[in-house]
């Protein structure tokens, strides 16, 4: 279906402007995403959004007019709006032509294959979108599994937490839980679960890594409670050179992830 939008006060527009709030996200189980690279990222994984809104005098582009049709060929609705009004929904005063609104999925912890890769990353009390986005990204690029979150992080369906993604949300897996309920999943089948440690830690080079390996990395100013670091399998020590006494958390979790993924190589 198709509509044509010209007022900023049109129902339509006050609920897309609500899915910037993470409340609204959660009540309508649906998340907004802006410009065409994300989109078509979307697309190109089997992600297409239940809603398109574009700008009226863009410039015409062969990607856009895919996932026109695609979501028109699916139920969807395309809208059409002046690119002030595009603005207002995503709170931007420079919005991208297009965005688009997505359901989300279901991100129980029972939902993932821990064989599926020899690799995963968890995240406790994370609240940096910034750093979430920058966790999934690293997935995809190491090859991981996903990303699990653990207790209270931020929303991985923010809009700047897909941004930071670089669309990495759409192609790893994505789990939350709470600490006990992770723990007990975990400890039901294979895995190890290593983390970033002062606590009789070895160098994070050449420890006994296995798989599936599990990437623990804690809150970004607290890091990990003591009885978290204790339940690890392993703990690693990275070394710090200059002033700083500890790398950004998602740093952190890059580093080890590819010093896993060498270790673990064949």
């Amino acid at each position: 279906m198709r509509k044509h939008i010209t007022g900023f006060s049109n129902p339509t527009v006050k609920y897309l402007r609500s899915l910037r709030d993470k409340k609204h996200r959660r009540r309508a189980g649906q998340f907004l995403v802006e410009g065409l690279r994300l989109l078509e990222d979307a697309r190109a994984s089997g992600h297409v959004p239940r809603t398109l809104v574009m700008a009226e005098g863009r410039e015409p582009h062969d990607l856009l007019a895919r996932l026109e049709a695609e979501v028109l060929a699916r139920g969807g609705e395309v809208i059409a709006t002046s690119p002030d009004i595009l603005s207002k929904i995503t709170g931007k005063d420079n919005a991208q032509s297009v965005a688009g609104v997505f359901d989300e999925w279901d991100t129980a912890l029972a939902r993932l294959d821990r064989s599926a890769a020899p690799i995963w990353l968890a995240a406790q009390a994370l609240r940096d979108p910034g750093n979430l986005g920058t966790m999934l990204r690293t997935c995809d690029a190491v090859g991981a599994g996903g990303l699990i979150l653990i207790d209270d992080c931020a929303d991985p369906f923010s809009a700047e937490a897909v941004r930071a993604s670089m669309g990495a949300v759409f192609t790893v897996g994505l789990a939350q839980a709470r600490w006990e309920e992770f723990l007990g999943w975990l400890r039901g089948g294979e895995g190890q679960l290593v983390a970033a440690s002062l606590r009789d830690a070895v160098p994070y080079r050449a420890a006994p890594y296995a798989a599936p390996c599990f990437i623990l990395v804690g809150n970004e100013s607290q890091g990990l409670p003591e009885a978290y670091e204790a339940a690890c399998d392993l703990r690693v020590t990275m070394p710090m050179r200059g002033r700083a006494d500890s790398l950004n958390a998602a740093v952190a979790g890059a580093v080890l992830a590819y010093e896993v993924l060498a270790s673990l190589a064949p």
